[in-house]
């Protein structure tokens, strides 16, 4: 196993730290890399929330959380990384409250501080405003922000220049937790480390690209939040086109600073715009009826929102193109949604089939060669390939898989992806964060998309809930002779 390099001693100050996000993910990656020694001990934890806890209270909670979300934990661990939390009630809107919060702050304080703002991005300009009238914000001080970074380009402006006021660019963290994802980090090694691949990575080898994010979950409580959202603020403009920038960019000069940024950039700038009349033929949005899931039966979407009726999207499945000499004609298709048949979330590059067929007896065609990214629930690679069937009696040709599972091949389950990116904050690396450009260049594509849905007359196409989407989307693919990549989880 490969040592761990301790980092500078720091302070996590978490705002919205009794929210699920904080005990759910950035608690428990804070106690694996402070038990694995990544981690000082002298580093803390300062929650921040309206919850009125005490820290004997808040540590209690905490501690309930760890035992549930990370099982291997072991008493004594837990004990130590609780001595290293506190807890301080603050109403950001109270400029009055501060003081406290300063104080939790500057009592031995660490060189480091990464503020986290788990919470609304309404807030995130008062937050960083506030911090800077108490003279909280240092030189090594970072913010985090999580997203969705607004919900429209004005919006996510906006809030990039009130953050941009207190805090330069080059400490700003925008946190999308899919790029700190073990397979997604693969995907750079496996493009850029193997020579196999990268001179194949063009139009004239590749026939599509197809990125599936499916969940089997609903909206369950966060009801409320996504119908304000849906699935195309909710993933499209994050999580899904973060992965077609690293699918798509040209090879950076090395994999650190602003370089492959750099790149990402680029991709989201030659992403051929979808307006008007372009959207109806490109775009398919849908809504989860009631269905089966696992078994299961659940109710439709609607039924899980106070008021009955909607037209958000929990379904979105779009054609993409990226207009550049690399990719010009190779189809993008991106695809998510809740409540389908299976949780998966994938890459798959298909490359062009062979041009002629010289195997006699052959009775169809070969099938193309793919090469299979999957992310979740298992992070692992898959190289489809066509082989001979074992036996006498001439060439009989059949798929098969090379597959490369993570935790099988190095003997170690992939972490969490917010343990490497908390780390990569304290290390101040912003490769796998997404910067203000960025966020601005990947609205300016999806707004007009979202635009035209909200205008739109048509309500969303339904699909029942266990399915793998509405008719309409095997529709989108199939018209170009092409079909989706299920799953087979």
């Amino acid at each position: 196993m490969t040592s761990m390099t301790e980092l500078t001693p720091s302070d996590f100050v978490i705002f919205g730290g009794t929210g699920d996000l904080a005990f759910r993910k950035l608690l428990p990656a804070l106690f694996l890399r402070m038990s694995d020694g990544q981690l000082p001990p002298s580093s803390r934890v300062v929650a921040v929330s309206r919850a009125g806890l005490d820290d004997a209270g808040y540590r209690d909670k905490v501690g309930s959380a760890l035992e549930e979300f990370v099982p291997a934990a072991s008493e004594a661990d837990i004990a130590h990384f609780l001595t290293r939390l506190s807890h301080v009630t603050l109403d950001i809107d109270e400029p009055s409250g501060w003081a406290a919060l300063a104080r939790a702050i500057e009592e031995g304080a660490n060189p480091t501080r990464v503020f986290y703002l788990a919470v609304g991005p309404g807030l995130f300009g008062t937050i960083c405003q506030r911090l800077a009238d108490n003279y909280l914000v240092t030189p090594e001080s970072r913010v985090v922000l999580e997203k969705p970074i607004g919900t429209d380009i004005e919006s996510a402006r906006a809030i990039n220049d009130a953050v941009d006021a207190v805090f330069d660019e080059s400490r700003v963290f925008r946190i999308d937790h899919y790029l700190g994802k073990e397979s997604v980090q693969n995907l750079l090694v496996t493009r850029f480390a193997n020579a196999v691949f990268e001179p194949l990575w063009n139009a004239r080898h590749i026939d599509h690209v197809q990125i599936t994010a499916a969940e089997t979950l609903g909206v369950g409580q966060r009801a409320g939040y996504y119908d304000h959202s849906g699935a195309m603020r909710d993933m499209v403009q994050n999580h899904l086109l973060q992965l077609l920038c690293l699918v798509a960019m040209e090879p950076p000069s090395c994999v650190a600073g602003e370089a492959v940024r750099n790149e990402k950039l680029k991709v989201l700038e030659a992403l051929k715009p979808l307006t008007g009349d372009d959207v109806a033929g490109a775009a398919v949005f849908g809504q989860y009826a009631a269905g089966t899931v696992g078994g299961t039966p659940v109710p439709a979407y609607v039924e899980e929102l106070e008021s009955g009726a909607s037209r958000t999207e929990t379904f979105v499945a779009i054609r993409a193109e990226v207009s550049n000499w690399r990719w010009a004609g190779v189809p993008f298709y991106l695809r998510t949604g809740k409540r389908l048949a299976a949780r998966a979330s994938e890459i798959v590059i298909q490359f062009r089939p062979i041009p002629h067929p010289m195997f006699p007896g052959e009775d169809a065609p070969s099938e193309p060669n793919r090469l299979v990214l999957r992310l979740q629930p298992d992070d692992s690679v898959q190289l489809h390939l066509m082989a001979k069937e074992p036996g006498p009696g001439g060439y009989r040709t059949r798929p098969v898989s090379l597959d490369l599972n993570f935790a099988q091949a190095f003997g170690a389950p992939a972490p969490e992806a917010y343990e490497r990116l908390l780390m990569d904050v304290v290390r101040g690396n912003p490769t796998l964060f997404m910067r203000r450009d960025e966020i601005e260049a990947a609205w300016q594509w999806a707004q007009p998309i979202i635009e035209h849905h909200a205008a739109s007359d048509l309500p969303p196409a339904t699909y029942a809930a266990g399915t793998t989407g509405p008719m309409e989307a095997t529709a989108l693919i199939e018209r170009d002779g092409r079909s989706w990549h299920e799953s087979n989880v």
